[in-house]
């Protein structure tokens, strides 16, 4: 019949479409700690000039252990200043209020590593083997059972959207290399890029480092690295002659933002079939129950609007060599719509005004037998 010759058009179309970015996982909250660019649970020592921009604090190590600064305290002996830094500088053992404070910022620090290094689902785990040199990365969750080693500068590209995040789950050491970079593009926000390093984190020379470290062990920046971010150890933290600047914002949770694809760029969603749903009878249309992806996997229409969140996916499968997969328009009444018009699929689960790309090899299975009976 005709509308199924139209139907099995549509399934080879290419459309050119908007893509909603991916935004990651939610950021971490470090609650207080998000106070200090850095913070230590033992000591904070400097040699050489160095330049922080940004609170620094130790608890409940005393204030002997902030070395190198030549810090001056302030006549209400709650906090000192140093002509290293840009911010004050607290200790456990300056006066009141200023103990408690240092108290609940460790212990919101902890709470922030423990939040970080208890996140599942990881975008990608092993991830280069532990090397990830001279890659270029999209937000997410990223995980290793082993140390992290970026000899070569490593790309962190935010596709458009500022609020979206980054998480690196370490469970040995996290070593940047001298003169290596870590490099935002996209939009990408170093308060947004949360390191999570169960051993002790080593920045080399000159190296240029963004984003938050929470260490369980010690942080060592090595001569003249530049750092545009937090540094938060639960041991020590050392510097020489070295650039720690605070970023000016704080993490937020992402929102997806449609970017305008120029190109044929098609993001795809997966969809449930239900084995007692979908056998085809004669020429009435399969029906399928979609269990709709995130947001960054949402194509709409250039008429439509997408929804800020849109569920949760275990896969996402690539598009067809040589051609893409259906796109159907949801209208809210129980059916998919064909873009180009035609006959209607019964489905449910999908939001009005959005067009959805099916890549299920079950339902395309169905779809197929449907058209050729």
């Amino acid at each position: 019949m005709w509308y199924k010759k139209l139907f099995g058009l549509v399934i080879l179309g290419l459309f050119l479409v908007q893509v909603v970015s991916a935004a990651g996982p939610a950021p971490v909250n470090l609650g207080s700690a998000g106070s200090f660019a850095i913070l230590s649970k033992s000591g904070i020592s400097t040699t050489g000039t160095t330049s922080i921009v940004g609170n620094i604090g130790v608890s409940p190590a005393a204030a002997t252990y902030i070395t190198g600064f030549g810090l001056t305290m302030d006549s209400s002996n709650q906090f000192a200043t140093s002509s290293l830094v840009t911010g004050k500088a607290y200790a456990a053992d300056y006066t009141p209020p200023t103990p408690t404070t240092m108290t609940t910022a460790v212990s919101d620090m902890q709470t922030a590593y423990t939040d970080a290094a208890g996140r599942t689902n990881p975008t990608a785990t092993e991830l280069g083997a532990g090397n990830i040199g001279g890659m270029t990365l999209a937000p997410g969750l990223y995980k290793w059972s082993t140390g992290l080693t970026i000899p070569t500068s490593v790309t962190l590209n935010c596709q458009g959207n500022s609020s979206s995040v980054f998480i690196f789950q370490i469970a040995q050491t996290l070593n940047l290399g001298n003169g290596a970079a870590i490099t935002l593009s996209g939009g990408c926000q170093p308060q947004n890029i949360f390191w999570q390093v169960a051993g002790q984190a080593s920045l080399g020379t000159t190296s240029n480092f963004e984003g938050i470290i929470l260490s369980q062990t010690a942080i060592v920046v090595n001569t003249g690295a530049t750092v545009n971010g937090r540094l938060m150890a639960q041991t020590a933290v050392t510097l020489d002659a070295d650039t720690v600047t605070m970023p000016t914002g704080s993490a937020t949770t992402p929102t997806p933002t449609p970017t305008p694809s120029t190109t044929n760029t098609i993001t795809t969603v997966t969809t449930t079939v239900p084995a007692t749903t979908n056998t085809p009878t004669g020429p009435t249309a399969p029906t399928t129950t979609i269990t709709p992806t995130t947001s960054g996997s949402v194509i709409t229409s250039a008429g439509s609007t997408a929804p800020t969140t849109n569920g949760s996916v275990s896969a996402i499968l690539p598009a067809a060599t040589g051609g893409s997969k259906p796109l159907f328009t949801w209208q809210g009444s129980g059916y998919y719509e064909i873009p180009s018009g035609g006959s209607e699929i019964p489905a449910t689960g999908m939001a009005p005004g959005v067009v959805y790309l099916i890549t299920n090899p079950a339902f395309i299975s169905n779809v197929n037998s449907w058209l050729r009976s």
